[in-house]
């Protein structure tokens, strides 16, 4: 039985996840580079230590949580000849499929796995992620008792990198919608809708999705959405942006048609340059708002 969890990668998503790892009585040590991130995770109750290496001598699972592929493969190449055979060994960072498929080469002999996480900060604060598993079954089997405290849901996709190619799909679409949303709410207001009498509408009718209905993009039908926070995230921008680009890159290399994926991703660029990298994706309504005619899409 799993007892002693490492933890790497401590930032807004990290530590709350560790921290319910602990909740649930596990031993977990943590490492991060940054000082903030190191004293927030401290606060959850995580060993905090200086080195990765302190982090997983004599650990049962080692969880990352980092901010792009390069850095997962990196700290992954590091545990290469430290760890035990059979440790199980879990990504939830969010990265490129063949990323994901390079990091499992890395580590043969432990159980490994893929497992980008939904539910943004609220959901790690929460417990109520949702997990998208990559990998063979007995590892997906080990994984579930470390997941739990963590999740809401977990899922398995199927082999090696699928964890992660469900994410990004997923996040395309939600890309989309949100964009959709905003669409329809900008254009209620030149249409002289009241924002409630429109939410009204679409969340009982053919257009509800969960960019509306639970995510609304403006502030009063849904008092948990960001709009009603100024657009605090949530989901920053530049995190969306991310994860279009990833999205975009898998579908060029696999050559499948994502044509509103595209203008999604040129649509977060436009906006997350100018200066709106840390609000919450929702408020890509913004872009649509100051938009100069229909054909620029707020793209100048």
């Amino acid at each position: 039985m799993v007892q002693s969890i490492a933890f790497i990668g401590l930032g807004n998503m990290g530590a709350p996840m560790a921290g319910n790892l602990v909740k649930a009585g596990y031993t977990v040590t943590g490492f991060d580079v940054a000082e903030a991130a190191r004293k927030n995770a401290t606060e959850r109750g995580v060993r905090v230590v200086e080195t990765i290496g302190g982090a997983v001598g004599g650990a049962d699972t080692v969880i990352t949580m980092l901010p792009n592929g390069e850095l997962v493969l990196d700290v992954w190449r590091q545990l290469v000849g430290i760890l035990s055979p059979g440790t199980l060994v879990i990504d939830s960072s969010t990265i490129d499929v063949e990323g994901a498929r390079a990091a499992h080469g890395l580590l043969p002999e432990c159980l490994t796995i893929d497992a980008p996480v939904s539910g943004g900060t609220g959901g790690a604060e929460a417990g109520t992620l949702s997990f998208m598993l990559g990998g063979d079954a007995a590892a997906i089997e080990a994984a579930r008792p470390v997941l739990e405290p963590m999740a809401g849901r977990i899922i398995p996709c199927g082999a090696a990198g699928a964890g992660q190619a469900a994410k990004l799909c997923n996040n395309m679409l939600l890309g989309i919608s949100m964009i959709g949303a905003a669409e329809a709410f900008v254009l209620g207001e030149k249409l002289g809708l009241d924002h409630q009498a429109l939410f009204d509408v679409i969340s009982t009718s053919s257009g509800q999705c969960w960019s509306v209905n639970t995510y609304c993009p403006v502030p009063g039908p849904v008092p948990t959405s960001p709009a009603n926070r100024d657009y605090a995230p949530g989901f920053a921008s530049a995190l969306m942006l991310k994860d279009l680009r990833l999205a975009n890159q898998a579908a060029t290399d696999s050559m499948a048609m994502t044509p509103l994926g595209a203008h999604a991703l040129k649509l977060y660029e436009a906006f997350v340059a100018s200066g709106h990298a840390h609000e919450d994706f929702s408020a890509i309504i913004a872009l649509l708002r100051a938009a100069k005619s229909v054909d620029d899409g707020g793209i100048d």
